[in-house]
């Protein structure tokens, strides 16, 4: 999933992220996100909800659970440093792994590429205002 604002964009302002299993990418000019208040700004949270990705996170992303841990799978020199708060979070998550974030905390600090893994036990396809859609029989 791409925006169509982003085809021009010079390569050195350039954020692109992929959400895998999904394969679904955002791509957007650093700097120019508009701040959809889920997380903090620019975090991977941020991102999935500007480009209708979905990353579940059941506590409106204020770091009070875990639903939005995600595997850093690329990038992840460009992302911020994990801060306390989000590293006792953290430790309450299932999976962790070293490469751990937690979706509304990680923020993307310049351009570049980032891939990100949501663990298959943390995937929510059917979150409330965000159904399942399911392909009808012919």
């Amino acid at each position: 999933m791409s925006s169509a604002k982003t085809t021009n964009i010079a390569p050195d302002k350039l954020v692109r992220v992929t959400f895998e299993p999904e394969g679904k990418t955002a791509e957007f000019e650093f700097g120019t996100l508009p701040y959809e208040h889920h997380g903090k700004p620019m975090s991977f949270l941020d991102v999935a909800e500007n480009f209708d990705i979905f990353l579940d996170h059941a506590c409106g992303g204020s770091c009070a659970c875990t639903t939005c841990h995600l595997h850093m799978k690329q990038g992840a020199e460009g992302i911020s440093e994990s801060e306390d708060l989000e590293l006792d979070r953290l430790e309450t998550a299932a999976g962790i792994e070293l490469n751990s974030r937690l979706g509304c905390q990680a923020v993307i600090t310049r351009p570049g590429n980032y891939v990100v893994e949501i663990p298959a036990w943390n995937r929510n396809y059917v979150s409330e205002g965000k159904p399942l859609t399911l392909a009808e029989n012919k």
